[in-house]
């Protein structure tokens, strides 16, 4: 956009935003005079069928073009063969509000916005907070293999010493048993 000139932009009493919309301008305009110049006026049927197919196939898309379609439009709501309801309406396809732009920032913007202070904080924290994690997870692995009562680390082994610890004293409860039954002099 640096190249164009303001001569480029304009394009049948529009001024355009790029010199490319401009040339989209200009060339509705010879399609215009195209129509123009084969359209029979004199059969309204004929025009409302060009017209919805304008319309449908969205030839034109600049102020130029869409300024023909009134013309039609308006044309046809004055003939009195043609009912106003069968004449569409033109669709616009562009936004109607202004939106400004945001304005380009400068050397000096920039070098407000890029300080190294918020930078620094920011991976300073970062630090702490892993290193915090990390004497968590370390914490957790301490207790999980040091704890007295079965988790999933130690399980396996907790259910083991308690079922060969039930199976001793079962033993030692039957050697009683029998004992006393030698004692009583029971025959088993």
């Amino acid at each position: 956009m640096a190249g164009e000139t303001q001569t480029s932009r304009n394009a049948e009493g529009f001024f355009f935003l790029n010199a490319e919309d401009a040339g989209m301008a200009a060339k509705e305009r010879k399609q215009v005079d195209y129509l123009e110049a084969h359209l029979d006026y004199g059969q309204p049927q004929q025009v409302l069928t060009l017209y919805e197919r304008l319309l449908r196939e969205r030839v034109f898309r600049t102020p130029v073009g869409v300024i023909y379609l009134k013309h039609l439009q308006d044309f046809l709501l004055g003939q009195s063969g043609i009912e106003s309801g069968r004449v569409p309406m033109i669709p616009v396809y562009t936004p109607c509000t202004y939106i400004p732009q945001r304005r380009e920032r400068t050397a000096g913007d920039e070098a407000e916005l890029s300080t190294e202070k918020p930078k620094a904080a920011g991976m300073r924290f970062s630090v702490i907070l892993n290193v915090l994690l990390l004497v968590a997870v370390v914490a957790m692995f301490v207790v999980a293999f040091s704890a007295s009562h079965p988790n999933i680390l130690n399980y396996r082994s907790a259910i083991l010493n308690e079922y060969a610890s039930w199976q001793q004293d079962l033993s030692e409860r039957e050697q009683v048993i029998r004992e006393k039954e030698r004692e009583l002099k029971i025959l088993d």
